[in-house]
């Protein structure tokens, strides 16, 4: 693979506020980065669960070197795009794919530029669930699994299973919300989410063994984006066990598992928040040289 990387660190971008509609009407807030010269495409940033748009920003600045336009967003509920009060706020832990991401896909398609997706865990599994993944180019998503505590090692297991069974239920019952920010896991979630997301997680195959959610499989068989499905060997979380079980359900994208170390790019640890942390420019090189390539030759998968 060529790297096509720009030559002068230190180019020029704009970051710019942005509000729009969610499909179902519910206003969220992004922030798109832009580069001054060269844009050549645009990347849309899916984040994680409980993970605000801000955690993204190192990443999203230095794309803007290599020319890509990069919109973040938060998903309703979350950062800046929560109700002053989450306690009694509804909503589905799927909207944040099926209405959010799919309208924020919709608001970068207006430039006709290509569209690629970069998930972080459940940004990973949202490509499925938006009505318009046909406008994604290609995806490259970080740690995405099936949350499953059997896919964890022991003691990471041992620890998920107390706090989903111990911890979080006399803490939501208290709140009306999981206050997950008071355990620096991440930003407060709405009820609904916590309740999906302990229901789901219980299975080996998450919500696609849930009777409710039984579209989903059809759903996922449709998509033929491409797929780059990377996991961290030290990603308790999301381990390629994990991945395969989520992943599998792609059935027709052309996927690229990648497994990655520490070592390799010279890092202590990845885990699981580490793919966006700051000094993992090596990992975000080898994401971005992708697309560039993906870009001159977009037949080549």
């Amino acid at each position: 693979m060529q790297n096509l990387k720009t030559a002068v660190q230190n180019i020029g971008f704009t970051t710019q506020s942005i509000q729009f509609m969610a499909l179902d009407g519910y206003e969220l807030k992004g922030i798109l980065y832009t580069p001054e010269h060269g844009l050549k495409a645009n990347i849309i940033l899916s984040c994680a669960t409980g993970v605000p748009q801000e955690f993204y920003r190192r990443f999203s600045e230095y794309a803007t070197q290599y020319g890509y336009q990069v919109f973040t967003f938060d998903y309703r509920g979350v950062g800046q795009s929560a109700p002053q009060h989450l306690k009694g706020f509804r909503m589905s832990y799927l909207d944040w794919g099926q209405k959010d991401l799919a309208a924020a896909i919709d608001y970068l398609a207006q430039n006709n530029l290509p569209i690629l997706m970069v998930g972080h865990s459940y940004g990973g599994q949202a490509l499925g669930l938006i009505p318009n993944h046909h406008k994604v180019t290609a995806m490259y998503c970080f740690g995405t699994g099936a949350g499953w505590h059997g896919y964890m090692p022991i003691k990471e297991k041992f620890k998920v299973q107390i706090i989903w069974n111990i911890v979080f239920p006399p803490m939501v019952a208290v709140t009306g919300y999981l206050p997950w920010s008071k355990l620096k896991m991440g930003a407060d979630l709405p009820i609904d989410v916590y309740k999906q997301w302990r229901k789901w997680c219980k299975n080996p195959t998450y919500f696609f063994a849930d009777p409710e959610q039984a579209a989903l499989i059809e759903q996922y068989a449709q998509v033929k984006t491409p797929i780059y499905a990377v996991s961290a060997l030290d990603d308790d979380w999301a381990l390629p066990n994990s991945r395969y079980a989520f992943m599998q359900h792609y059935q027709q994208a052309p996927m690229h598992y990648i497994n990655i170390s520490a070592a390799e790019f010279g890092l202590k640890q990845i885990g699981h928040m580490g793919y966006f942390r700051k000094g993992s420019e090596q990992i975000w090189d080898k994401m971005l040289n992708t697309f560039d390539n993906l870009l001159l030759s977009p037949t080549s998968h």
